[in-house]
């Protein structure tokens, strides 16, 4: 009875494992590339698969999902003779599970190497600023040259980055140097610039104030004149509008000679001639209220007058 069991005990176990064997689960996102006595015979995509068990064998399991590879710093030589070390990252993904297995031994292998080349070849054309500066251009450059290598190998490169570019030290110290100069210049530019526009806005600003200032003041001197001139307009109406003579006229300058005589610039007088005339009139008015006051005072006067009206009558 105990060999019978242990045949049974034996038989279940390859059951088991032929079961195992048979039902092949691959996970989404996945392939697996299978092969019966050593030669491609399908590839199993993801869910339940059913295989021969003993005959049917996995090769290889590949992710499809897309991959990220950093590769490590590598010494390329630029076209002024200046090596420098770059940092590359790519983004691919297996497109052709069977391509990836079949046509290539080691596809993570086969795009570093060519990345380097691509590079080397790439940089080798550029001087260290262009280099610097033309990311973009050398992404792009390198992302065509492995999108096509790569295509027979069944992978898609999706993108291509430079994570740093490394010129030798002494290079850096020279551009640290240089930028240091042009932050220096610029920021002296700027100031200068400043300088130049706030003297230019305080002389627009001095200007407006003179021009306003001007204005204000001629404004003022026209008002004035205007009022001057209103006063003398009123005097003059009102002079003409009492009707004075001659004498009240001269009267009214010799008033005025006093104020006439103030200050110590006045040393020429120009009198007109008509106030001769006035003056002679206004001296035979006093002459003659003069002696109105002489004749009520004396009796002499009076006398002789009366003597003079005499002799006619004695004749």
């Amino acid at each position: 009875m105990q060999p019978i069991i242990i045949v049974l005990i034996i038989l279940v176990v390859l059951v088991f494992i032929a079961l195992i064997k048979t039902i092949q689960v691959i996970p989404q996102a996945s392939a697996a590339i299978v092969e019966r006595f050593g030669r491609y015979t399908r590839t199993l995509n993801a869910g339940l698969n059913i295989v021969v068990p003993f005959i049917d064998t996995i090769r290889n399991r590949i992710d499809l999902r897309e991959q990220v590879v950093p590769f490590p710093p590598q010494p390329v030589i630029t076209q002024d003779n200046l090596v420098v070390n770059i940092d590359t990252v790519i983004y691919y993904q297996v497109t052709d599970a069977r391509a990836a297995t079949y046509e290539v031994a080691s596809y993570i292998q086969a795009i570093e190497q060519l990345t380097v080349t691509t590079l080397r070849n790439i940089i080798g054309g550029m001087d260290l600023e262009r280099t610097l500066t033309s990311r973009e251009e050398i992404n792009a450059a390198l992302r065509g040259v492995l999108d096509e290598a790569t295509g027979k190998w069944g992978i898609r490169v999706n993108r291509v980055e430079l994570k740093a570019i490394e010129p030798p030290t002494s290079i850096q110290d020279s551009m640290e140097k240089q930028m240091r100069a042009d932050r220096d210049k610029r920021a002296a530019i700027l100031q200068a610039e400043g300088v130049r526009q706030s003297e230019i806005l305080r002389a627009e600003g001095e200007k407006q104030s003179q021009i306003l200032r001007a204005e204000g003041e001629a404004k003022a001197a026209a008002l004035r004149a205007e009022g001057e001139a209103q006063a003398v307009r009123t005097v003059f109406e009102a002079i003409h509008a009492g009707d004075p003579d001659q004498k009240l006229l001269s009267y009214q300058y010799l008033q005025m000679l006093p104020k006439i005589a103030e200050g110590d610039a006045n040393k020429l007088w120009i009198v007109p001639s008509e106030i001769g005339d006035a003056l002679k009139g206004l001296s035979g008015a006093m002459g003659n209220f003069g002696g109105l006051g002489g004749g009520s005072g004396g009796n002499g006067a009076s006398g002789g007058a009366t003597e003079r009206r005499e002799k006619p009558s004695i004749d």
